[in-house]
């Protein structure tokens, strides 16, 4: 069937680029069928049930129930990742005779931008394209990108100036080849701007001083091939758009195509969208309304990833742990790693039924017979027991003791909570709309330390939310203070429009008191991290190998289960791991990435551990000594 579509797909395609090249106006019924092949599943083959909710698109053009359906339904930074080539071939043609032409994608922010441009490879390679690591050979050059504060988006219009100058060249360099007769060079890459800052933006980057061809919000992806024809044909701006939001898109059918470089890590999208509407925060808007991708693809796609011999997988989510499938039937499996029951019965409070105690929302969650995060994540486990299993980002809310104890149940799963708090000050939490209390926040802390020994704690903060005081600055400190987070992202307020805080409140804490406050809420975590990271030494991690360190080809990177950077001694460790105080006698071997090690910490900073590799292990012979996943050294 993906075959078939894939076809289909490349067919509408042609259709469009030869009306467009016919100079006359494409008819809205060629726009339609166009379409409705892009919105059809293009580029990964649909299920049977997808098909047949998918509806016709009308004669006059796709309308806003065409894109959204009827049924009511992150800290990013500003690095950047590009995609490396895979199977790219001069003027190489596909098995339909097209000739394939190169796209090169880049990605600025959080790891669901990741997992997305992972999506968007998989739609263009269906459609006659292959991946190129360099923008010289491109004929469409697509940046993924952030648009969560104006730091992120000010990077992002710089590049864009940038291929500016790349597009003029190619196209001078094509001209200069016309007048004098020899080959032509390709036509000037088209740009286009995908996710959050397009969705923010919209139509505001195609009038820009020509910075952008195209632009394609986060549901959109599907669409890109015709939004790059469209681009390519030039004429009317308005078919080169698609900011859509969709309460159904999960991309559940599309087989990602991961970065040739990824290592023994991978991440898999289990929702998207949030329902949150914190008040500083621009995702409701960028991602839409929160839906959960089908329990069943997603231990698919997982079984997979463990065939294909991947040690790590990431879940991700705007919002990871409100996952809540209402499509599958609830097995009631997930809560102490061997098929406890989680009833529905309880509270009939949403809030105190499915919440950590003491959290809120400003919506009434419904997830009453749905698969839950706590089962999905022991299911997800239970899949390979050597598989490691994190997820991100959560909302503390989503924390309830269910989730807890699968956590602390499953040995592969990681022992790292992300909690993030954004305020020390039960005022400013308020304010922000965050739904609980500093002392709420306090009573999760300490119910997660309880029940997941040893687990690691990171965060996200605000510093110089709107109104914030001295003294509501002093408790963010405090706090910093007394949790001793060994990560957090940490920012100045940057307001965004359409959020609640631009619409209601003052953005009234000067700049420079702001980075003040920043530098001092910095200050604090760093001293947390150096005391929690001097704890570590001695201690003995099971630490996933993910290759050679960056500034050292003598030593290894790699994480341990709490998601701390270990730089390891040395390229070779014994064959076996042995706890024995009497030595080892297993021969030597060089460390891979992917392999499981065990780890002597020798030394720690403020971020990142250093220790003597002692064997290669695997995830649960490690628990079945240790009980854990570190233990101090014997």
């Amino acid at each position: 069937r993906g075959s078939a579509m894939s076809h289909l797909f490349r067919a509408a395609a042609r259709e469009w680029r030869r009306t467009l090249s016919g100079g006359g106006a494409q008819t809205a019924a060629s726009r339609a069928r166009v379409f409705a092949s892009s919105a059809d599943g293009s580029g990964g083959g649909a299920s049977a049930p997808e098909a047949a909710r998918r509806v016709a698109i009308p004669p006059d053009g796709p309308g806003l129930r065409d894109f959204i359906g009827s049924d009511a339904g992150c800290g990013a930074s500003g690095s950047r990742t590009v995609w490396p080539a895979r199977g790219m071939e001069e003027a190489s043609t596909s098995t339909s005779g097209a000739t394939r032409r190169h796209a090169y994608i880049e990605t600025y922010g959080c790891q669901m931008n990741v997992s997305d441009s992972e999506i968007v490879a998989s739609v263009l390679g269906a459609s006659d394209y292959d991946l190129t690591d360099t923008h010289e050979d491109a004929d469409a050059i697509l940046v993924n990108t952030c648009a969560i504060r104006d730091g992120a988006e000010a990077k992002i219009w710089a590049r864009l100036r940038q291929l500016k100058a790349v597009k003029r060249d190619r196209e001078l360099e094509r001209r200069r080849a016309s007048r004098s007769g020899t080959m032509s060079s390709r036509p000037a890459p088209v740009v286009g701007v995908l996710g959050c800052m397009g969705e923010r933006l919209k139509g505001k980057l195609l009038e820009t001083d020509g910075l952008a061809d195209l632009v394609a919000g986060p549901d959109a992806y599907r669409d890109l091939p015709r939004l790059i024809d469209a681009a390519r044909g030039g004429g009317d701006q308005g078919l080169a758009i698609n900011t859509q939001l969709s309460l159904e898109e999960t991309y559940a059918d599309i087989a990602p195509v991961r970065r040739a470089d990824a290592g023994p890590s991978a991440f898999v999208s289990i929702m998207r969208g949030c329902n949150n509407m914190c008040a500083f925060c621009i995702v409701p808007f960028t991602r839409g309304r929160e839906r959960s991708r089908p329990r069943g693809s997603i231990l698919d796609e997982v079984r997979r990833l463990s065939d294909e011999g991947c040690k790590e997988v990431t879940l991700l989510g705007q919002n990871v742990n409100s996952y809540a499938d209402t499509t599958s039937p609830s097995a009631g499996g997930g809560g102490d790693g061997d098929g406890a029951v989680v009833t529905t019965d309880g509270p009939h409070d949403a809030f105190e039924r499915y919440y950590a105690p003491g959290f809120k929302s400003v919506y009434k969650p419904r997830r009453d017979g749905a698969v839950r995060f706590a089962e999905l994540l022991d299911a997800v486990a239970d899949v390979d027991p050597e598989m490691r299993v994190r997820f991100t980002s959560p909302h503390p809310k989503d924390f309830p003791d269910e989730v807890l104890r699968v956590i602390a149940s499953r040995a592969n799963v990681a022992k790292q909570l992300h909690v993030p708090a954004q305020s020390g000050s039960s005022s400013v939490l308020e304010r922000m709309r965050r739904g609980y209390t500093r002392e709420a926040y306090l009573d999760l802390v300490e119910r997660a330390r309880r029940d997941i020994p040893g687990v690691a704690l990171s965060s996200d903060f605000i510093s110089g939310f709107c109104g914030e005081t001295e003294e509501e600055h002093a408790d963010t400190v405090s706090l910093m203070r007394l949790v001793g987070y060994e990560k957090a992202f940490m920012f100045a307020y940057s307001m965004r429009d359409k959020t609640a805080a631009a619409r209601h409140l003052t953005d009234d804490v000067p700049e420079d008191v702001k980075k003040r406050r920043l530098a001092e809420v910095i200050d604090a975590q760093r001293k947390g991290a150096e005391a929690a990271n001097a704890e570590e030494i001695g201690r003995v991690h099971c630490v996933l190998v993910e290759g050679q360190s960056k500034r050292s080809d003598e030593r290894m990177s790699g994480r341990t289960c709490t998601n701390k950077r270990v730089i390891i001694d040395g390229v070779d460790t014994f064959a076996e791991y042995s706890s024995s105080s009497s030595g080892n006698d297993s021969p030597a071997v060089r460390m891979n990435s992917g392999d499981y090690v065990a780890v002597r910490i020798d030394r720690a900073g403020a971020n990142t551990l250093y220790g003597t590799p002692l064997g290669r292990t695997e995830l649960t012979r490690f628990h079945r000594i240790h009980g854990a996943s570190f233990a101090r050294c014997v």
